[in-house]
């Protein structure tokens, strides 16, 4: 059995009260609360082995560069990449994909090349590439979901032509909850010789990784959202597109050698780790991927989905209320609004009782103008979560209903 309650101990902000109340914190979709071996390692860098890495020849730098290092074979291991040189740290998923937009599209994309993205894709997994079509004069082509929040897959295959070069896709959508066939639509964007790029950032959280099975071209997700440091991110990408392309920003630690007639760059992938990166942060995050490798995963998802249908259920019962997003085997977000209330009305009732929640487009405007509305409530579950939050969170909601009607 899944033991929420020892997972909880871990998490040292679970004990906060707010407002005089126990914290309810149901928005680990924007971010997750950090286990102690996290903060306690992030701590013990600062305070006895901070140096930078990769160029020192002293003790700290060296013990620095190897936990660096460790981490990113943390990461390759759980995402089951080929190698490290596939794996690039960044600062966040957004950072990721303005990576490969602006290397591999600069270096690959041209006039009337096609660019397909769904219509439920974070602004992260959007504007770069209308950036990109802008810069280059190809296309944007839009791949709609019906209005249960599954993909529709038949526009799909008519939206794939020989003109088609790019396809970013969510592993989970962070409004509907949605994940989206992805081997499926891989192998058909493939068919006519276009590259996948997947947003991970949510679906990392509430599934396994197996980068080498999905055959994705790009993979990008966020630290922070997987337990780890904020302003942390990895791009794992195919070794022969990076190989192709051009460095995304020059500086120190990404080059071989420097002259004014020529420069070389560094082996993969620290041709793309320009400057002093994050380095404690990563660790940091390698740390939270430790912590969850001592998990029980699979127990962990289904605690996740079990959350997710009890409250979907009792949510339910609720006068007025309509859920976005019913797909069968979603992740464990429930947006909702109630008819003749506001959203951020009933954030801020929640957030009285202690509720934390989230209102407003979430970065997702275009799932907003699907469904017609401004704005929805998110309540998004992780694995330290409770079937009494669960009920708390209802019983918040039905409060709210009684206030402002």
């Amino acid at each position: 059995m899944f033991n929420v309650e020892t997972i909880r101990k871990e998490f040292p902000i679970l004990d906060s009260l707010v407002y005089g109340k126990p914290l309810v914190y149901l928005d680990s979709g924007a971010t997750a609360q950090k286990p102690r071996c996290v903060i306690e390692k992030i701590n013990q860098l600062h305070t006895h082995c901070n140096a930078n890495i990769h160029r020192g020849s002293h003790y700290m730098s060296n013990t620095c560069t190897s936990e660096y290092e460790l981490a990113r074979e943390r990461i390759r291991a759980f995402i089951h990449a080929p190698h490290v040189k596939n794996i690039v740290f960044t600062s966040g998923a957004t950072a990721s994909i303005n990576l490969v937009a602006t290397s591999y599209g600069g270096a690959f994309i041209k006039a009337g090349d096609e660019i397909i993205v769904s219509q439920m894709e974070h602004h992260s997994n959007i504007v770069p590439w209308q950036l990109l079509c802008e810069r280059t004069g190809a296309i944007l082509k839009v791949l709609p979901f019906n209005e249960s929040g599954a993909i529709e897959m038949e526009s799909y295959q008519k939206l794939l032509t020989e003109k088609t070069r790019l396809v970013a896709i969510t592993q989970a959508s962070n409004v509907l909850g949605t994940m989206p066939p992805l081997r499926e639509i891989i192998d058909l964007a493939h068919a006519v010789q276009a590259v996948v790029l997947v947003d991970g950032s949510q679906g990392i959280v509430h599934a396994p990784v197996n980068v080498a099975e999905l055959d994705c071209d790009f993979y990008v997700f966020s630290g922070h959202k997987l337990y780890g440091p904020t302003g942390t991110g990895v791009l794992y990408a195919k070794e022969k597109w990076l190989e192709a392309m051009p460095p995304y920003m020059g500086g120190g630690d990404m080059v071989g050698r420097v002259s004014f007639e020529h420069t070389t760059y560094a082996e993969l992938p620290l041709k793309f780790e320009a400057g002093t990166t994050n380095y404690i942060g990563m660790i940091g995050l390698g740390e939270a991927i430790a912590f969850l490798n001592t998990l029980d995963m699979e127990a962990a998802h289904e605690h996740e989905h079990r959350l997710l249908t009890y409250a979907t259920e009792k949510l339910s019962t609720v006068d007025g209320l309509r859920i976005y997003g019913t797909v069968p085997g979603k992740c464990s977000i429930i947006s909702f609004n109630i008819q003749g209330i506001l959203p951020l009305d009933i954030g801020m009732i929640l957030d009285k009782t202690g509720v934390a929640v989230r209102t407003g487009t979430h970065c997702a405007e275009p799932v907003m103008t699907r469904y017609g509305v401004t704005s929805m409530v998110r309540a998004s579950f992780a694995l330290y979560n409770t079937f009494e939050e669960v009920d708390t969170l209802c019983q918040s909601v039905e409060l709210a209903v009684q206030m402002l009607r």
